[in-house]
């Protein structure tokens, strides 16, 4: 799908509804979110980057585990909705952006020690994917934590496949800490850091 195609398709959708995937309301994505959060192997992060963020639903829940976090979309109207909902939270940053061309490149190196790529890998095309993940490897943390949850099966608007997407952050050479595998969605996490949660809290 091209860029201009895209806008379309997400402006159009957002305002037919403020929450047109339900993610407030279905339990499918309630439970997602929290399956997500819960693989997460720190309780709490300096600062989170989160492209994709839609209506803010999970924008909200990180930044409960975040001293910082940065939130961005594609949709002029998705942004100003997750703007209004999160206006109480003067920690979260929401600005529009268009990536792979808008990565906030400006905090330099090891920006953020987390980075969540929730449900929007799949709408770039291979090489914008790759730009994406050289993007990842250049702004995370040398304590950070990368994130990918994605939607298996198809629809008209993929350009990926959710096992390319995921594929593509792999090839980076981080440790993978966490897999999830539904019929629906594919979870992920890496980290910089190859010991285990238990390790690092010195269970074991």
């Amino acid at each position: 799908m091209s860029s201009a195609a895209q806008h379309g398709y997400f402006e159009s959708l957002y305002a037919a509804s403020e929450d047109p995937y339900a993610v407030r309301t279905r339990w499918y994505e309630a439970r997602k979110r929290a399956l997500l959060l819960a693989a997460l192997p720190r309780a709490r992060y300096r600062h989170a980057f989160e492209p994709g963020c839609g209506v803010g639903e999970l924008t909200i829940a990180l930044a409960a585990r975040c001293d910082r976090l940065l939130a961005s979309d594609f949709s002029a109207r998705a942004v100003a909705i997750a703007r209004q909902r999160t206006d109480g939270l003067p920690h979260v940053d929401v600005r529009r952006q268009a990536l792979p061309d808008d990565w906030p490149l400006e905090p330099g190196p090891g920006a953020f020690d987390l980075i969540v790529l929730s449900e929007i890998g799949y709408f770039f095309d291979r090489q914008a994917m790759q730009r994406v993940a050289a993007c990842c490897e250049r702004t995370l943390a040398a304590d950070g934590t990368l994130v990918a949850c994605d939607w298996r099966p198809g629809f008209a608007q993929r350009s990926l496949p959710a096992a390319e997407v995921q594929g593509i952050l792999a090839a980076l050479g981080l440790a993978r800490l966490a897999l999830h595998e539904e019929d629906d969605f594919l979870l992920q996490v890496w980290t910089r850091d190859a010991r285990s949660v238990a390790q690092c809290e010195g269970i074991r």
